[in-house]
């Protein structure tokens, strides 16, 4: 569609006898008071308001519970109870469970305190596998961040693009007016035919065609960087333009695929989540081991049969060795033997993708910069073929065809020249992305 858009745009310019210049402001696209706008400003907008900023800072702050969760094996736990009985005093439980049969009237409250000895690593392995997920959790937020940013540096640039396309169309249809009314006025007088006359004219109602898919196209670019910035409505920006440097790429792509695998955070994260399930899946082997608990419990009777102490304490060591469940633990810890494979082949994965990406990046990158200077010796040399033709054409030396064809090829030069800059300046924004390199 954008190849399409640009394909019509040189056409449409075909026959202007004045060029696009740099853009100024884009016209009105909302009643709202229109407010400048920075690159920063957008990334700082983006990272305040952006709902995927947020829900990434919540996924961390959940992650970082669990760990706190984990933990909790590893603590005492205590409570206290409060137990009334109305019983026949010295009848029996004789089924239903084992325990103590004998039953008093009574009323008491203690209190009982529990303890983990050892669980033989389970545990542990429990809270490392949610330490290494939560660290997890904080990568893949500051990855968020990243595309975010990402996201709001390309809609920032697609908006300059589109006011750029704005003014251009506005800037030839007032040129193509004044070429109809000056082809006008020499065809009354019988300096021109009227296949001069018709040439303009198509060729003005062609700009306002392009006007209007500008504005349009402007404006759904307003609207997206709107939405990235967090606002659910469009906002009427002017952006400020600031100047880039322009430096060579690096002459090495090796050094920037590595740096992409040691500090891009989708790696990092995939890292976390690796030793997280390597982790669970040791912990899961565990399930077999036994686990050693202490009890304690003391506590008072105020109301009780003779035969009750008024007080009563006790401290004890349970010990639980698994002997047969169905299998049950054996089919968890198979399961997470092949969740931690496929954590495993996720990073390999990822790692095979960014490789990728960084070189198609590096590569995008060099052709834009050379890009740069093939399209500036283009311009001049179509500003120099337009300025012969229309001096030809001025003279009536020349036709309106061959005056239209070097109008369009200057048009072309310039608008391909313009491209190049805003590309080369995007090339570099996803290559600091794909490459986690800090700005």
């Amino acid at each position: 569609m954008r190849a399409l858009f640009r394909a019509f745009l040189f056409l449409a310019l075909a026959c202007s006898p004045v060029q696009a210049q740099s853009p100024n402001a884009p016209p009105s696209v909302t009643s709202q008071q229109s407010r400048t706008l920075t690159l920063a400003q957008a990334e700082a907008l983006a990272l305040k308001n952006n709902p995927q900023i947020t829900i990434g800072k919540l996924r961390a702050l959940v992650a970082s519970q669990y760990v706190r969760e984990a933990r909790s094996a590893l603590l005492p736990t205590a409570y206290v109870s409060v137990t009334a009985v109305d019983a026949n005093p010295g009848s029996r439980i004789a089924a239903g469970g084992l325990n103590n049969s004998v039953l008093f009237p009574r009323a008491a409250a203690g209190a009982t305190v529990a303890q983990l000895i050892t669980d033989f690593g389970r545990s542990t392995n429990l809270l490392s596998s949610a330490e290494y997920q939560a660290k997890a959790e904080d990568q893949n937020a500051a990855a968020t961040t990243a595309q975010v940013i990402l996201a709001v540096d390309q809609a920032f640039y697609n908006v300059l693009e589109t006011k750029a396309l704005v003014t251009v169309a506005k800037q030839t249809v007032e040129a193509r007016q004044l070429l109809v009314d000056k082809i006008k006025a020499l065809t009354d007088a019988k300096l021109k035919s009227d296949l001069d006359l018709s040439f303009s004219k198509v060729d003005l109602a062609r700009g306002n065609l392009l006007l209007l898919e500008a504005k349009n196209n402007h404006e759904t670019s307003l609207a997206g960087l709107s939405a990235i910035l967090g606002y659910p409505d469009e906002q009427n920006f002017q952006l400020v333009e600031e100047l880039a440097t322009i430096a060579p790429p690096a002459l090495d792509v090796s050094p920037l695929i590595q740096q992409a695998l040691q500090q891009r955070p989708e790696v990092l994260a995939l890292q976390q989540e690796v030793q997280s399930t390597q982790k669970f899946s040791s912990a899961e082997h565990d399930l077999w081991r036994p686990t050693v608990n202490a009890l304690g419990v003391v506590g008072e009777a105020p109301v009780r049969d003779s035969h009750i102490p008024n007080w009563y304490g006790a401290v004890g060591v349970n010990i639980n060795i698994p002997v047969f469940n169905g299998s049950l633990y054996n089919a968890r810890a198979k399961a997470a033997d092949l969740q931690s494979d496929v954590s495993r082949q996720k990073l390999a994965d990822m790692r095979n993708n960014i490789a990728r990406d960084v070189r198609n990046s590096w590569q995008d990158t060099n052709r834009a910069y050379e890009r740069l200077s093939v399209t500036q010796q283009l311009r001049e040399q179509a500003s120099l073929a337009f300025d012969l033709a229309q001096a030809r054409y001025n003279l009536g030396l020349g036709s309106i065809v061959e005056f239209s064809q070097a109008d369009l090829q200057k048009t072309e030069a310039d608008i391909a020249d313009t491209d190049a800059k805003y590309q080369f300046q995007l090339s570099q924004i996803v290559l600091r992305y794909v490459t986690a390199t800090p700005r």
